[in-house]
């Protein structure tokens, strides 16, 4: 069976990078093949799930250094059939492409908002002259160095390999452990998984509203490993939060669990069961 991979193109991405290592695991352990088709921004990767196009999207969920992604975040929320199946993570390498003959020479650097963010550092120490422009993908930018040699991008190294441009440097983020979760987000939810994500509303800003949706968890010890908000975009101070647990919602506490939160929330959204995989 072949399955169709939505991820965020063009190619040489690290969300490629990603549904490379997924199509790799399919093989290995589905004995599945993969179609990778590259999307112009991640809202149309997961978009393109949402209608029907493709069976997945690969999508960067939270990086250690940014944080989460929030584009995935608010469109889960958004989108009523949108479950997330599986989750990797992977190393994530930013080099500096360019054919610029020294640091000196280059005026602009061009990448995707994250990439430029988790490599801020070193491009305020070693570029301080150049202005950074944010594109779509840490590959777009790379369509405009050839033309100017006072240009450079950030972008995965196997970029430099793919497009034929100099590697001007290796690796310049700005932390040695820097990696990103991938979701993998498909339209059907699964019964089997280690972890789950949900997300909720609250009827009413009041004292202690969030603090009895956070207790139905923790007496049952339930272990959360991550909670964070997101504005609804209705009022300000309005929010939804997101939560990711570990445990399965087939398991007799967790349904119990959700059932109590789903009596005082607004809104409930399970994004789906889903186990964490070696990308390697």
């Amino acid at each position: 069976m072949n399955l169709s991979l939505a991820y965020l193109g063009p190619t040489g991405t690290n969300s490629e990078t990603a549904a490379l290592a997924y199509a790799k695991w399919l093989t290995a352990h589905q004995n599945q093949t993969a179609t990778l088709c590259p999307y112009p921004s991640i809202a149309l990767a997961l978009q393109s799930v949402v209608k029907g196009k493709v069976d997945y999207a690969v999508v960067p969920i939270e990086n250690s250094v940014e944080g989460s992604v929030t584009v995935v975040l608010d469109t889960l929320w958004q989108s009523e059939n949108l479950q997330v199946h599986q989750e990797l993570t992977i190393p994530i390498l930013h080099g500096l492409l360019s054919y610029a003959q020294s640091l000196e020479q280059i005026k602009t650097v061009y990448s995707h908002p994250q990439a430029l963010a988790q490599c801020q550092k070193w491009l305020e120490k070693f570029l301080p002259q150049a202005q950074l422009v944010p594109t779509n993908s840490t590959t777009e930018g790379i369509q405009k160095l050839k033309d100017d040699l006072t240009t450079a991008a950030v972008s995965a190294p196997r970029a430099a390999e793919l497009y034929q441009v100099p590697l001007l440097r290796q690796d310049i983020k700005d932390r040695p452990d820097n990696c990103t979760r991938f979701w993998i987000v498909s339209s059907h939810d699964i019964k089997n998984g280690s972890h789950l994500s949900l997300a909720f509303s609250l009827p009413q800003n009041a004292p202690g509203a969030l603090v009895k949706a956070l207790e139905i968890f923790a007496r049952r010890e339930i272990n959360l490993s991550k909670i964070e908000s997101r504005p609804t975009k209705r009022y300000l101070g309005e929010y939804i939060f997101f939560i990711d647990l570990e445990g399965n919602s087939h398991n007799i506490e967790i349904r119990d669990a959700l059932s109590d939160l789903s009596a005082c929330t607004e809104v409930l959204k399970i994004f789906g069961n889903y186990n964490l995989l070696d990308a390697d």
